[in-house]
């Protein structure tokens, strides 16, 4: 289903490119082929799908259990608002008290950023998409209030929070590149659920509260337990990619630290087919193309918004090839 919804994407979007004055053989090569033959496009390509990796597996993750969580652009707003406030008051800490910290807090901030939607469902059995979705924009308004009132920068005036202590700031992996500590840690991350959602009683009953509640009911399975508990966990995660963002690559809150992360992260999760495998090379091939749309408007001067209306589509023909694979193309002879 990946492959074909990338094929699709491509055929959708060749027009596109065209009305842009490219050859779409031409700007394809330039999204897939031309990142992956530098050190440093290729890094960067791995710096680009880490947000993309924590966002990816909060959604996927809660999305297992029936629980739709679109509200993961506000929970790393929050674990990002969080690790902001604790690495101006870090002072001269050392990294190994304050980095464990601030993930910590991070974390917790996502994850109570997620429990109003969550008690909402399990409480009141209100859709869940609608809130947490609603919750995005209020999340952004509180990173501007404080980014404009207590939290502005006292030397430049920008908008902007004041940088972060050095001891909070996550150490690059590579040098003379940004790839940093938040890459290993969605790895990690990416391993941790995989397990917990194949290789345990947890994620059996995950997977079946997701697969039907009635059935899980049935076996005695705490439906509404489970479904708070994979909000928290989703809310979490996506709290973790805050702090990423914050501590490895801005190392400052600003209104533009989330390009819409949560919400691409509902592409990755979807293209990776909710497996914690699948939302890591989904990620991977997401960051190849916000990578490589960089290159193409370079190289073939065409807009750097391709990449987005590429992603975008490609979220729409992977919903819809999902759908398609309820049915099977029978052959009717007479």
């Amino acid at each position: 289903m990946p492959v074909a919804a990338v094929v699709v994407t491509f055929a959708l979007t060749a027009g596109i490119v065209l009305a842009a004055g490219a050859n779409p053989i031409d700007a394809y090569r330039q999204f897939l082929i031309t990142p992956l033959q530098s050190e440093f496009s290729l890094l960067e390509v791995l710096v680009s799908m880490t947000p993309l990796m924590f966002t990816g597996l909060a959604v996927a993750f809660a999305f297992r259990a029936g629980y739709w969580n679109i509200g993961a652009e506000g929970q790393l707003l929050c674990g990002a608002i969080a690790a902001a406030w604790l690495g101006q008051h870090a002072g001269g800490a050392p990294k190994v008290l304050v980095i464990p910290a601030m993930l910590v807090l991070g974390a917790l901030a996502g994850a109570v950023w997620a429990l109003p939607p969550a008690l909402l469902r399990t409480r009141f059995g209100i859709d869940e998409v609608v809130t947490t979705l609603l919750l995005n924009p209020v999340a952004l308004l509180v990173v501007s209030g404080l980014l404009n009132g207590p939290w502005r920068d006292p030397v430049t005036k920008f908008p902007e929070s004041p940088r972060i202590a050095g001891g909070a700031e996550f150490p690059q992996l590579v040098d003379r590149s940004r790839l940093h500590l938040g890459f290993v840690i969605a790895l990690v991350l990416a391993a941790v659920l995989w397990f917990v959602t194949t290789k345990t009683a947890s994620g059996v009953r995950l997977r079946a509260v997701g697969l039907s509640p009635r059935g899980a009911r049935f076996a005695r399975i705490p439906v509404e337990r489970t479904l708070l508990t994979a909000a928290l966990v989703s809310g979490a995660v996506a709290g973790l990619g805050g702090v990423s963002e914050l501590a490895g690559i801005q190392f400052r809150l600003t209104e533009g630290i989330s390009p819409g992360y949560g919400y691409t992260g509902v592409v990755a999760a979807t293209l990776g087919g909710l497996s914690m495998i699948g939302v890591t090379a989904a990620a991977f091939f997401l960051g190849l193309v916000n990578v490589g749309a960089g290159t193409a408007s370079r190289v073939l001067d065409v807009p750097t918004q391709l990449g987005e209306i590429i992603t975008a589509a490609l979220l729409l023909v992977a919903v819809g090839l999902i759908l398609f694979r309820r049915y099977r193309i029978v052959r009717v002879t007479a």
